[in-house]
This record gives structure tokens, sequence and C-alpha cells, in this order.
């Protein structure tokens, strides 16, 4: 009995990281399929709407068929549900693309994911939860890296307010942090995701209908290094695989790694982030941006190794993975 019971976790394990994976690289198409529309004449918040409601409205069925026998947590936790859709999932995908308008796709994305060390110094400074010495390691390696990236020190150009932006995406990622990890609201994953997307979509739509945030959208063909496609291959790749098919993909693997596991794995979505911008726009950090790079990505992990261990239910959690944040 044993020696199934190890067989069957081995291979749930295995299908757990080519889940956690292909959510991924899904999630790392995002920035490079925008970049394009926006190229094309999009505004960012017209990009992100569509992205939203084309998600959106793929996770409605999967939502409804969840959310069976669970309306009275989404009553109780109204309020939690409503500043998840409207900053842990709309602020965090409006800056991050408003930031990729005016920086590498790669740079903009590995600026995001300095997240974990905000929530870090929150804990400390908010619950006084000080970080050990491989957290604080892991936040000094990323701050440096972060220096390195931004190039500081070279003299080179920077974009002050793609800089902003990109650090915009960075608190609103690190808020999804923070209320992901309340598994204690009986809300199931994929419905959470769902509501989210539906109400950054509805807010988004309203913004844009009072002219609040701009809205300029149009029907030319797309160009991508590899040549033009039609605009509504791009608004269906970041709809349907970088947004949709993305979080299925997460959720599924978080379920069968655990969130500690899964949240290593989508450290990986940095990584497909740097190829598609590669592969779509040609774009490649300098050798000065990628050791900065690095280092983020070494401090992130020293960081995730410095939280207290989860115990044996740590599979059972079934919070989305750090990668559903854009």
């Amino acid at each position: 009995m044993s020696s199934v019971a190890n067989d069957t976790r081995s291979v749930g394990v295995r299908s757990g990281l080519v889940f956690a994976i292909g959510a991924a690289l899904s999630f790392g198409m995002s920035g490079a399929w925008a970049r394009g529309l926006m190229d094309a004449g999009w505004s960012p918040g017209a990009a992100v709407t569509v992205r939203m409601w084309v998600a959106a409205l793929v996770l409605l069925v999967p939502t409804l068929l969840a959310l069976r026998g669970c309306w009275g947590a989404v009553r109780k936790n109204a309020g939690l549900v409503l500043v998840y859709g409207l900053l842990a999932v709309t602020a965090a995908q409006l800056c991050f693309f408003q930031a990729v308008a005016v920086m590498d796709v790669g740079i903009a994305l590995l600026i995001e994911y300095t997240a974990p060390i905000a929530v870090v110094l929150w804990l400390w400074v908010r619950r006084g939860e000080r970080p050990g010495r491989r957290g604080l390691l892991g936040a000094a390696l990323a701050f440096l890296g972060l220096v390195l990236m931004l190039e500081i020190f070279t003299g080179a150009r920077l974009d002050p307010v793609g800089l902003l932006w990109a650090l915009g995406a960075m608190v609103g990622a690190a808020t999804y942090f923070l209320l992901s990890g309340k598994d204690e609201t009986g809300l199931p994953p994929i419905a959470l995701a769902g509501l989210g997307l539906l109400i950054g979509a509805v807010g988004l739509s309203v913004a844009g209908a009072t002219g609040i945030l701009p809205m300029v959208w149009n029907t030319h063909d797309v160009a991508y290094r590899f040549g033009l496609l039609p605009w509504f291959v791009p608004v269906l790749g970041v709809g349907v695989i970088a947004t949709a098919l993305a979080y299925v993909l997460g959720i599924v693997s978080t379920r069968r790694l655990g969130s500690r596991f899964a949240s290593f794995v989508a450290l990986s979505e940095v990584i497909a982030a740097l190829l598609f911008g590669w592969l779509f726009l040609g774009q490649l950090p300098d050798v000065v941006q990628a050791l900065g790079g690095v280092l983020v990505l070494i401090g992130v992990v020293l960081v995730k190794l410095g939280e207290p261990a989860a115990d044996g239910a740590d599979r059972e959690v079934l919070t989305e993975p750090v990668a559903t944040v854009h």
C-alpha cells in the first residue's frame, strides 16, 4: 500500500510540475502580447480591460460551478473580494501594462517580482514578524539587483514613469499575496480569481466610459518580431492563454504541489517573460541588467526559504500561485 501511495504521490508531483511550468509560460506571454497591442496604438487601459473581460468570460462557468453552496462565503467576504478585484488583480495588471508600454517586459516583471520583499517588510512593520537571516539577506540581494537592473550607477537613462508604474504593480502583487494567504475565507481559489477578474473588468469599463481611464483601441494588424498578426490574435492570446488558461493551470499545479513549492516553480515566469520578450519584440537585457535580475531571483528565493516552514498540510493549501498576479 505504501509503495502505491508513493507512486501516486510521485505522479502527482510530476504532473504538478508540468502544470506549473505551463502556467509560468502562459503568464509570461502577457507582457509581450500587450506590448504589441500598445505599439499598434492601443492604450494600456484598453489592453488590460479587454484582457480581463476575455478571461472573466472564459472563467465564468467554472466560477459559478465552484461557487455552488459557497455564496454565503462570498457575502461574508464581500469586502475582501472587492479589494482583491480592484487592487490585487486590477491595479497589478493595469500598472504592469502601463510599465511595459515604456519599459522592457522582462525588466518590468522583475521589478514587480520584488513584491515578496515588500510583503516581508509589511509583516515586520505591521505585525512585528521579524524575518530571519536568510530573509534579510534575500531582501538586501534583491534591492542590490533592483539597483543594477535600473542601471543607476552606469548613467543609463531611467524612465521614472515606467519605474513608478512597475512599483505600482509590485504593490498590487504584494496585496495579492497578503489576501491570497487568507485561506480561512472558504472561497474556492478559482472562484476568487473569476470574481476578481469580473470586478476588475467592470471597474475598468466604468472608468473608461466616464473618461477617467483612456480607452484607445483599433483593428489594425499588430507587428511582432516574426511578422504581422490580426488584432484579435493578440487579444485572444493575452485573454485566453496568458490569463484564463494560466489561472487554471496555476490552480491545478498548486493543488498538486502545495503553495510553497508552486511559488518557487512560478519564478520561471520571469525566464518565460524574458524569452517571449525576445521572441516577440527582440528585447533582451544587457549584462548589468541580467546580473541584477539574477540577484533579484536569488533574493526572492532566500526570502521564501526564510519563511516559517509550512506544516504537513501545505499540499492542501489552495491559494493561487505567485505567478497569477498579472
